[in-house]
């Protein structure tokens, strides 16, 4: 045994510690990474993503970019869809069967849908006159005059069913729509039944990537 190893530890040693004080930053790592956890849950929480309702047979193939689309033979109809608008009047997407509907499922409190609704006016504008009709769902708004508003900030010109409790959203089969994904898209074929869907907020670039392969569909 050495001199060094029988040597009493004294009264001045340091003791060993198991506990490290952390570094300035591995702090500053960590507080970047709570932020960004909230970040996310608060995003998500108005639903710029996620993932459909869970279980169902929907037939949807999702692309890399997150757009779902269904095969023409295994499309299923979309649901009765009927009601007030947010201007006070009635109406029922069955009576735009023949023409290729785009349903955008929305609310004036949600982030995401700000960022998309120039994307939306545009488009809607766009393919008006060739045989294409939007139609908008607002959810969770507790009145319509902030819809009302949203629809003017953006030059939304298209009708939205009033849908504040979302008991249109749990019409449609399981699968199909997260009632927790707002902003959600929807296309539909002539026939009315559901050809594409989107669970996050839309560029100009996915919406038409969406939108075009169904109109060009004869």
């Amino acid at each position: 045994m050495s001199a060094a190893s029988r040597a009493p530890l004294g009264s001045n040693s340091t003791p060993r510690t198991t506990r490290t004080t952390r570094s300035p930053r591995v702090r500053r790592r960590a507080a970047l990474t709570a932020g960004a956890a909230a970040a996310a849950l608060l995003v998500s929480a108005c639903g710029s993503g996620g993932t459909s309702g869970g279980g169902g047979n929907t037939n949807f193939v999702t692309g890399s970019d997150g757009t779902a689309t269904v095969a023409k033979g295994e499309r299923t109809p979309a649901p009765d869809l009927s009601g007030k608008t947010i201007a006070g009047k009635t109406l029922d997407v069955a009576d735009f069967k023949g023409k290729v509907v785009v349903l955008n499922v929305w609310g004036s409190w949600c982030n995401p849908c700000r960022a998309e609704a120039k994307y939306f006016a545009k488009v809607s504008k766009a393919y008006a006159g060739k045989g294409v009709q939007f139609v908008g769902i607002n959810t969770r708004d507790t009145s319509t005059g902030a819809a009302l508003a949203f629809e003017k900030d953006w030059g939304i010109t298209y009708p939205s069913l009033y849908d504040p409790t979302g008991k249109l959203l749990l019409r449609f089969d399981k699968g199909t729509l997260n009632p927790q994904a707002i902003p959600s898209t929807l296309v539909l074929d002539r026939d009315g039944k559901i050809a594409a869907r989107s669970l996050s907020a839309l560029s100009e670039e996915r919406l038409l990537k969406m939108l075009k392969p169904v109109v060009a569909e004869k």
